[in-house]
């Protein structure tokens, strides 16, 4: 079966908020066998409203909007959907309780007119109870095809679909199983892997569907099949991936499952009760960004130092001066000794260190722009690599970060 979403907000429109409702939208309705038809952006307006999900019924069996349910003016869902489905609006006692509890203890301001307007709710519909908020979720059926309401606000929505909308699907319509494994690579670009694995590709059944996903310098790859016996479509597609690892098992990093590249990084380290810290400069702290967002990064993250500009490397972490002055600060030499001196510093079992040109000026060093210095130091040893990662300033932070955290992975795993 196939759904449509629909998210309404102007502020979509003009780009001041990132829509990340469909994202999650997607990803839960495909865990439950629903793929997902067509994603449409549209304004706070009726006639919009109206309009899309006029469209939608002719290629979708569930609608889902998200946004205007507010008690502004500009909020024109809960009405439009009202005049729609040719129904009228009543007050919704539970609804109405609910809101009130809501103000007396969490809002400072007195509750209005138009706080309890959002207990005004269409008689047909069945009613989603928001425990988060007091916008309530609303659930239509006509002809066959049910439409869905749900806040725009996405801890809320995320709620609802949750503990009302997902159980509620899973009753309500007969769904194929769809499942997606998709395998890490680290530091091989899409064309080449593709040239590499050409025949085990073209060899690939044909309800199972490969998509390369490249993001600056990893590439995931990702199988997909969809059928009525679950356990026998997730053998084929583990054949096909035992197939598929032995052609590239230098670049293979792990699988994208439950748990994020950061998370496997920090699941090595905590099971080998090993430590890091990293010295950052071209990165600018977004390696130690990245893996501390994970919960629980305490166990094994000692701490980093964002050395941006020259001199701090030598304040900062102990960096010779005589040694910058003699490599420059883009050199194997100084990212190599911020990688020893930060695992010093902290106290560490890895020290991590980067050092380059960002662009889109060389700054301190000779070295082109794209030229980035990676290195590690362990209690034994300290190597270092050298990249060239173009032009684009963001493209090279990016890349650095993407290079560094494989480079953690491999010598933490190896």
């Amino acid at each position: 079966m196939k759904a449509e979403l629909i998210t309404i907000g102007d502020e979509i429109l003009i780009g001041q908020i990132v829509n990340t409702n469909s994202v999650f939208l997607a990803k839960v309705l495909n865990n439950i066998g629903i793929e997902i038809a067509q994603i449409t952006s549209i304004s706070d307006e009726s006639t919009a409203i109206t309009e899309a999900l006029d469209a939608s019924s002719k290629r979708a069996e569930l609608v889902i909007l998200t946004g205007g349910l507010g008690p502004t003016k500009d909020d024109l869902t809960k009405h439009t959907l009202c005049s729609y489905f040719n129904d009228t609006l009543l007050e919704n006692k539970e609804v109405l309780a609910h809101i009130e509890e809501i103000f007396k203890k969490y809002v400072t301001t007195p509750i209005n007119d138009q706080n309890r307007q959002q207990a005004l709710l269409p008689s047909k519909a069945k009613i989603l109870k928001n425990q988060h908020g007091t916008a309530s979720g609303m659930w239509f059926e006509r002809e066959g095809q049910v439409v869905i309401s749900l806040p725009g606000v996405p801890f809320e929505m995320k709620a609802l679909m949750t503990h009302e909308v997902i159980p509620a699907l899973k009753g309500h319509f007969s769904r194929p199983f769809i499942i997606h494994k998709t395998v890490l690579t680290y530091g091989l670009g899409e064309s080449a892997i593709a040239q590499r694995i050409e025949d085990w590709e073209d060899a690939l059944p044909q309800d199972i569907k490969l998509a390369y996903l490249p993001n600056l310098g990893r590439v995931r790859l990702r199988l997909s099949g969809k059928g009525q016996q679950e356990a026998k479509l997730e053998q084929r597609i583990d054949s096909e991936i035992e197939k598929l690892l032995p052609l590239i098992k230098d670049i293979f990093v792990g699988y994208e499952d439950a748990s994020s590249f950061e998370e496997q990084i920090q699941t090595q380290f905590i099971n080998q009760q090993k430590t890091l810290a990293v010295a950052e400069s071209c990165t600018g702290g977004e390696i130690a960004a990245r893996l501390t967002k994970i919960p629980g990064a305490s166990a094994y993250f000692k701490g980093g130092a964002v050395v941006y500009h020259t001199q701090s490397k030598s304040k900062v972490l102990g960096v010779s001066e005589a040694l910058i002055q003699k490599h420059s600060v883009v050199s194997q030499e100084v990212a190599e000794a911020m990688a020893v001196q930060v695992r010093n510093k902290f106290g560490a079992s890895l020290g991590l260190a980067t050092t380059g040109n960002a662009g889109p000026t060389k700054g301190d060093s000779d070295a082109e722009v794209g030229t980035v210095w990676i290195a590690i130091a362990t209690e034994d040893k300290v190597f270092s690599e050298q990249f060239l990662f173009g032009q684009h300033r963001q493209r090279v932070v990016g890349k650095a970060v993407n290079k560094a955290l494989e480079l953690i992975f491999k010598e933490i795993v190896i």
